[in-house]
């Protein structure tokens, strides 16, 4: 769950990319951020609060060099100076729920026991698509806890069809509760 900090940021890049046109672009452009600054040594270092802030700021913005403009590097600036470059993953997160709304998509997640294969999960993406009337990003989550079925979040609608969910409601009405 993202907190305030990464809807605001998230908010502003997305009215950024709305104002350029570059919605789809800026989605590109914040993964290779969290690629290169994600990295495990990389984030001990722009986290490291014995470095200089501005040391740490341009070497956030030289590690980017050649692979994002200057208001990437702007935003590498900003997060490190902020000590936020921890909170990527929910920026981007809340970006993309921003750039689906505008584009009238709806995400959904479907958990199973067994990862979906590739036909399936277009199956699926597609029934949904057509009962929502909107088009779906689907991802999908495996969790053996849930033995088989399928688990289905889209926002804060969830619908569980799973085996595990089943056997315990047997298991209460077998109880008499």
């Amino acid at each position: 769950m993202a907190g305030a900090a990464a809807k605001r940021y998230a908010r502003a890049i997305f009215e950024l990319a709305s104002e350029e046109g570059l919605v789809d672009r800026w989605a590109e452009r914040l993964g290779a951020v969290r690629d290169i600054l994600g990295r495990t040594e990389v984030a001990s270092v722009l986290a490291n609060p014995t470095i200089d802030v501005r040391r740490r700021e341009e070497a956030a913005a030289a590690l980017l060099e050649g692979h994002a403009g200057r208001e990437v590097r702007n935003l590498a600036r900003l997060l490190v100076g902020a000590n936020r470059v921890g909170e990527l993953d929910g920026i981007i997160e809340q970006y993309q729920l921003l750039a689906d709304e505008s584009a009238g998509r709806v995400r959904a997640t479907a958990t199973t026991a067994v990862p979906l294969t590739r036909p399936d999960a277009d199956k699926l993406e597609a029934t949904l698509a057509k009962r929502l009337g909107r088009q779906v990003r689907l991802d999908n989550q495996v969790d053996g806890a849930i033995i088989g079925g399928l688990v289905l979040r889209m926002g804060d609608r969830v619908i569980d069809a799973s085996v595990a969910t089943r056997l315990q409601q047997l298991r209460r009405q077998l109880a008499g509760v």
